[in-house]
């Protein structure tokens, strides 16, 4: 779906550190996204459970190697679904020359669920997607009794195709990043820039893409997002893991 046009009102404002852009009076649309569920469905069997996790373990092999080495070759998901996973919808986004931010949301009209910055530039994460298969690695410590949801962790060391790029950091979503989403809540899949009130100082426009993502607890320690291409074409494939090691 292509991005609605936008009007002067819904030109972002620029008033927050994590995008890196300066401030300005321009008038910020209202914020109308609603509140993600917070349920899990819970109407499966035992088995089909049982038989999600196994295949879900399995697909989260790569990066439990050491030093996060991945294969070379990938294995690409078919039939625009992957079994045991639940979609959602996934934003990078950032100013080319900052550090690119990752949102997930239960859907395009619901508030992040999971807002992540990553230290790998907007631009070069673009063109790496561009050239083929990315796969970003987010690793922490493995912790006794450890009860945290794996993706409240505050912090990760982030692998970007087995090479290591310094950190991810998960933050709260801030009213920046809330415009943005906003900005985007009638496009459920795309790729664009949305131009910032005074061209953006140095950082110019802002950069986005957006697609669907497919979910998949392997366990407590492991969760893995797969980004989806529209009716099994060929693009750029993103796999982020979540891994407690």
């Amino acid at each position: 779906m292509s991005t609605p046009p936008l009007t002067p009102r819904m030109l972002i404002p620029t008033t927050l550190s994590p995008l890196g852009s300066p401030r300005s009076n321009t008038a910020r649309p209202e914020i109308t996204l609603e509140q993600p569920s917070g349920k899990s469905k819970s109407t499966a069997s035992k088995s089909t459970k049982l038989f999600r996790r196994v295949r879900s373990v399995f697909r989260s092999l790569p990066i439990m190697s050491p030093m996060c080495k991945f294969p070379g070759g990938g294995t690409r998901v078919h039939e625009n679904h992957v079994h045991g996973g639940t979609r959602v919808t996934g934003t990078l986004f950032g100013y080319r020359k900052t550090r690119v931010n990752l949102a997930i949301q239960e859907n395009p009209r619901s508030l992040p669920i999971l807002v992540l910055e990553l230290a790998i530039p907007t631009a070069k994460l673009l063109q790496d997607l561009g050239v083929g298969l990315v796969r970003i690695a987010l690793e922490c410590e493995k912790k006794p009794s450890e009860k945290t949801k794996i993706v409240e962790e505050p912090i990760w060391a982030l692998y970007c195709n087995g090479k290591k790029s310094g950190y991810g950091v998960k933050r709260e979503p801030t009213e920046e990043d809330l415009v943005v989403m906003q900005m985007l809540h009638a496009v459920s899949m795309g790729a664009g820039v949305l131009p910032v009130s005074g061209g953006g100082g140095q950082e110019g426009d802002l950069t986005y893409m957006r697609a669907h993502f497919e979910r998949v607890i392997g366990s407590r320690d492991s969760e893995t997002y797969y980004m989806m291409n529209p009716d099994g074409n060929s693009g750029p494939e993103l796999s982020i893991f979540f891994v407690r090691v």
